[in-house]
């Protein structure tokens, strides 16, 4: 890992995750320096990281496990934080299992193609839809804290903007008449339920630079 250890690792394998995660917290923490994925650490030789199964019933359940064991394997800090799409006509649905919607082993574009063709008839101002991001810093196994975001808007009929990430490509947000995947990544991240839930994680990650977690 080198003579100086980072003071976080994201804990996730998700490129498109880090890249968004990276220009947000250089943004928003610019002190808290470079920070290190999962990826670059196993790259750097530091050995396998855990096998993280994501199957608590909710966001933060899930975000917690994750920043727990990667906490636990690097011996540093760890930030993990897990996304739902959540659309309110189909009762919530599929929340918690956003990635997995198409079953194990989905691409993007799987879920993509459920969730519209389980849209297909409901009409256009039934189509309300939110992201909700739940972030964990994880201090060390034992203390982590949690923070939240969230995005509303509205599901299209099909798909506009760059193909992209996750859901993108479907959630218009109405004010602006974009998807997200139709903004910059410096609009997205202004607006993105990421966003706001690291914006409301700031005063846990100034920790890692000011002082003590506890």
């Amino acid at each position: 890992m080198g003579q100086v250890l980072p003071r976080l690792v994201l804990a996730t394998h998700n490129d498109d995750k880090v890249r968004e995660l990276r220009e947000l917290l250089q943004e928003l923490v610019p002190a808290l320096g470079p920070v290190v994925s999962v990826g670059e650490l196993l790259r750097q030789g530091l050995g396998d990281p855990p096998e993280i199964v994501e199957d608590q019933p909710t966001l933060e359940g899930n975000a917690v496990k994750k920043a727990r064991a990667v906490a636990a394997w690097s011996g540093v800090p760890a930030l993990a934080d897990d996304t739902g799409l959540e659309v309110f006509a189909l009762g919530g649905r599929p929340g918690v299992c956003s990635a997995r919607y198409a079953g194990p082993g989905a691409t993007y574009a799987d879920n993509r193609r459920k969730l519209l063709g389980e849209l297909a008839n409901v009409a256009d101002e039934a189509r309300a839809a939110r992201f909700r991001t739940v972030v964990a810093v994880a201090y060390d196994p034992e203390h982590v804290e949690t923070a939240e975001g969230e995005l509303r808007g509205r599901i299209t009929r099909e798909e506009r903007g760059r193909a992209g990430f996750g859901y993108d490509p479907i959630f218009e947000i109405p004010e602006l008449g974009k998807t997200l995947a139709e903004l910059t990544l410096e609009e997205k991240n202004r607006l993105s339920h990421r966003g706001r839930a690291l914006r409301a994680a700031v005063p846990l990650l100034e920790r890692l630079v000011t002082g003590p977690a506890r």
